[in-house]
């Protein structure tokens, strides 16, 4: 018994090494956006003065109300899929890039999306089902998650 449970044990060290891959550039979450400032219906870019780290991740935050909230509930604003382009996560199974103003919260949750040379995933997004891509998106997420 005591081999079987060093067994686990041993095997499931990789599992739990494994850090979740998050979209950021020089380590900046949502391109320096400010996540709380999304729930307001108005995204801004945050202030390097004003700076949580979570998973290897900087969060910048516009105001220091806004980086006590997410201190206080980081999981609550933390973006959905790492960051990356929900639609693309659930329609494709891929992890693209994000414009940081093309946003969407569904079920109190971040969503955020590509735009860029006439192509918009949020207005696709919106021409789907919303709960069966929720769905897609969730499962295609447990497993490319921890993928680079």
């Amino acid at each position: 018994m005591k081999l079987v449970n060093f067994l686990f044990v041993l095997l499931s060290i990789p599992a739990l090494c494994q850090t979740l891959d998050y979209n950021s550039k020089k380590g900046l979450a949502v391109e320096g956006y400010d996540v709380v400032s999304y729930f307001n219906n108005e995204p801004k870019k945050g202030l390097k003065k004003l700076a949580i780290h979570v998973d290897n991740i900087t969060y910048l935050f516009s105001s220091k109300e806004n980086l006590i909230t997410f201190r206080d509930n980081p999981e609550k604003y933390m973006p959905q899929y790492g960051g990356y382009c929900a639609y693309a996560v659930a329609l494709k199974g891929k992890k693209v890039s994000i414009d940081p103003k093309t946003y969407k919260i569904i079920h109190d949750k971040l969503y955020l999306f590509y735009k860029a040379w006439g192509a918009n995933t949020l207005d696709l997004w919106n021409e789907e089902n919303e709960e069966i891509v929720l769905n897609k998106g969730d499962k295609n997420w447990r497993i490319i998650q921890f993928k680079k």
